[in-house]
C-alpha cells in the first residue's frame, strides 16, 4: 500500500485510465476544432463532442440537445442562476436557496442580491436536509428560482429534489439543482425528480479538471437563459467559446463508465464507507455522524470527534487525505458554513472530518484510516483535561468556569 491514502474523493477524483485513453487522440492526431465545418478534423472533433453530449443525457435522464458544455460546476451554475435572473427578472426578483449550498451557488445569490434580486436561504434540518416542505413555506407570488443542491459536498446528505422539482413545476416556478456531487453517484433522472437545470463537473466523476456541463430543460417548460459569456454562440448561443474537445471526450466516457456501474459501485461504497464508520465507533466514544443515516451519498462519510481539534487530528493523520469542517484553509477561525446550517455546535463542527471513498478505494486503504484515527483521537484525547473530566462523570454544562481577571 502505498502512502499517503487518498480519502477525499467529495474535493476530486482520479483520472480514470478508460477515460484517459479516450482523450489521448484529441490531444494529437485528432486535433480539430469541432467549430470547424469545412473539413475533416472538425468533423472528427464535432463528432466526439455530439457522442459525448449523448452520453452526458442517458447519464441523467436527457436529450442530448438540453447539454451545454461548461469549464465545469462552478461556470454552469453561474450561467443558470445568472441567466435565469436576467431572463426572468422582469417578472419577478426573488429567489429561494439553502444556507448550506456550496460557495458557488451562494456566491451568485449574494451578487444578484447586489443586483436589487431578494433571496431566502432557507435553514436545512439538523441532518442537512431541505424538503419540499421547506421550499413551500418561503415562495411567494414573485419567486422565479428555487436553486437547492442534489446532495451536499461536505456532509452527504441528499435532499427531496423529487418533493421540491414537482412543487416548482405545480407552482411555475423554475428549479436548479446543483448536481455536483450526486451525478454519476445516485440514480438521476431529470424527467422523473422535475429538474429544469442541474450541472456536471468532470472531476468529481473520474474526468478531467476543466470540463463540465449544464443540463437546461427544453419543454414543460422551455428554460430560457441569458449567456454569461458572449463571442461566436457556441453551444446553441448559451455559452461561447471553443469547446474543450479533450476535456469533453473526458467527461463523455466517465459518464458512460457512471452509468454502466453505478449500481456495483455504490453497492461496493456503501460497503466501505459502513466499515470505516464501525470500526471507528467501535473503538472510540462521542463520535457524531453529521448528515442524514439514511438520505445520504454512498460514498460520504463526515464525523465529528469530542473534545479533539480537527486540525491537530488532519496533522495526526498524515498518511490519509482527508477534509476538514474546520476552516484550516482560511484567515478565519470560522468553522464549516454547511455544519453551522445545521446547528451543529462550533466545538464538534471544529473536530469534523469527512473522509470520502472512491472508485480506487481499497479495504486496505479504509483499514489504515480507521486505525489512524483511532490513535490521533485517542492520543489527542489523553491530552484533553475536558476528556478526562467527561470519563470521570462530570456533566461539563454543570461546570462554572473560573472567569478570566
Amino acid at each position: 500500500m502505498k502512502l499517503p491514502i487518498y480519502l477525499d474523493y467529495q474535493a476530486t477524483t482520479p483520472v480514470d485510465p478508460r477515460v484517459l485513453d479516450a482523450m489521448l487522440p484529441y490531444f494529437r492526431d485528432q486535433f480539430g476544432n469541432a467549430a470547424s465545418r469545412s473539413h475533416a478534423f472538425g468533423w472528427q472533433a464535432e463528432e466526439a463532442v455530439e457522442n459525448a453530449r449523448e452520453e452526458i443525457a442517458k447519464l441523467i435522464g436527457a436529450s442530448a440537445k438540453e447539454i451545454v458544455f461548461t469549464s465545469g460546476s462552478t461556470e454552469a451554475i453561474n450561467l443558470a442562476i445568472k441567466g435565469v435572473a436576467e431572463m426572468y427578472g422582469s417578472k419577478g426578483k426573488h429567489i429561494i436557496t439553502c444556507m448550506a449550498e456550496h460557495k458557488a451557488v451562494l456566491d451568485v445569490c449574494k451578487h444578484l442580491e447586489k443586483q436589487g434580486f431578494e433571496v431566502t436561504y432557507l435553514r436545512p434540518d439538523r441532518t442537512g436536509r431541505t424538503t419540499a416542505a421547506d421550499v413551500e413555506a418561503a415562495l411567494r407570488p414573485d419567486t422565479i428560482l428555487v436553486s437547492i443542491m442534489w446532495a451536499n459536498n461536505e456532509v452527504g446528505t441528499i435532499n427531496d429534489v423529487r418533493g421540491i422539482g414537482a412543487l416548482c413545476h405545480a407552482r411555475d416556478v423554475l428549479f436548479f439543482t446543483d448536481g455536483t456531487q450526486a451525478v454519476g453517484k445516485i440514480p438521476v433522472d431529470v424527467e422523473a425528480d422535475h429538474v429544469d437545470m442541474t450541472c456536471i463537473s468532470a472531476h468529481k466523476i473520474y474526468g478531467p479538471k476543466g470540463a463540465g456541463a449544464l443540463y437546461v430543460r427544453r419543454r414543460n417548460p422551455r428554460v430560457r437563459l441569458v449567456a454569461q459569456m458572449d463571442g461566436g454562440g457556441h453551444e446553441r448561443g448559451f455559452r461561447s467559446g471553443t469547446l474543450n474537445v479533450p476535456g469533453i471526450v473526458g467527461l463523455g466516457k466517465a459518464a458512460a463508465i457512471c452509468r454502466e456501474e453505478l449500481a456495483s459501485e455504490a453497492k461496493r461504497a456503501i460497503g466501505l464507507r459502513d466499515r470505516l464508520e464501525q470500526r471507528i465507533r467501535s473503538e472510540l466514544d462521542h463520535v457524531h455522524l453529521n448528515g442524514n443515516a439514511e438520505h445520504r451519498l454512498p460514498n460520504c462519510l463526515n464525523l465529528s470527534f469530542s473534545y479533539v481539534e480537527g486540525e491537530s487530528l488532519l496533522m495526526g493523520i498524515g498518511d490519509v487525505a482527508v477534509s476538514s469542517g474546520s476552516a484550516c484553509t482560511s484567515a478565519s477561525l470560522e468553522p464549516s458554513h454547511v455544519l453551522r446550517s445545521m446547528d451543529v455546535g462550533d466545538d464538534l463542527a471544529h473536530s469534523s472530518i469527512r473522509f470520502g471513498i472512491g472508485r480506487f478505494t481499497t479495504e486496505e486503504q479504509v483499514d489504515f484510516a480507521a486505525n489512524q484515527t483511532i490513535e490521533a483521537v485517542r492520543r489527542l484525547r489523553q491530552m484533553s483535561p475536558l476528556y478526562e473530566m467527561v470519563q470521570e462523570g462530570i456533566d461539563l454544562s454543570t461546570v462554572k468556569w473560573q472567569a478570566e481577571h
